[in-house]
């Protein structure tokens, strides 16, 4: 009953407070450079921007890699609302599945977003899951951040924002990253801490737009 009760209470959020939200773009040499280049693609970003997220992507055929947790039972049930298709599957449950499942989705042309320090931690760490998914399917991996102007911040572990009605999104988005299918181990951790940097990068960038706190 709980999960079902906040599944619709945090769309009709979202919808309420969404089309009040001033949303701009910034693009990193390199980058995708516009909404209409995005597929197919990899998108990962930090768990804490994951409701400012939902909303400036919604039906923009993109799969999501959730947990098989109750956390991520929430998350599949919100996000369905707006567009997104959920795949089962985290570092540590159902992860190789849900990398296959997302790699299909991308070979057909969609694109893959990643919460990508999620489901629990720690805040500000990647996971490796899309350089895996970079080498094997020669897509690009896209880092990006949306800032908020005003948010409540969640005691949580990952600081979760919830936007403020009105308030200024500012989303920055990183140069592409891609990955060699022949790339071995050394090549793989290099991806990897470019991908951390990327993910580092433009979040500082984005905050720095506005003088909301990351902590």
């Amino acid at each position: 009953m709980q999960l079902t009760l906040v599944s619709w209470i945090v769309p009709a959020f979202l919808y309420l407070i969404g089309p009040t939200l001033r949303v701009t773009f910034s693009w990193e040499d390199g980058s995708i450079g516009s909404m209409d280049n995005v597929y197919p693609g990899i998108y990962p970003f930090w768990h804490r921007c994951v409701l400012g997220a939902t909303w400036v992507f919604r039906h923009r055929n993109f799969a999501v890699l959730t947990s098989r947790s109750r956390d991520g039972e929430f998350i599949a049930r919100v996000i369905r609302r707006f567009g997104y298709v959920p795949i089962r599957g985290s570092s540590s449950r159902g992860g190789q599945r849900g990398l296959l499942e997302m790699h299909s989705f991308v070979m057909n042309g969609g694109g893959a977003a990643f919460t990508i320090d999620g489901p629990r931690g720690p805040r500000y760490v990647a996971k490796r899951g899309p350089v895996l998914l970079a080498r094997t399917t020669g897509v690009p991996i896209t880092a990006f951040y949306v800032a908020m102007e005003n948010a409540w911040v969640l005691k949580t572990w990952d600081a979760m924002m919830i936007p403020k009605p009105f308030s200024r999104a500012y989303i920055r988005v990183a140069r592409k990253i891609f990955v060699p299918p022949e790339a071995d181990g050394s090549r793989l951790e290099a991806a990897y801490v470019e991908m951390q940097e990327a993910l580092e990068r433009v979040t500082a960038y984005a905050d720095s737009q506005f003088s909301s706190p990351r902590d």
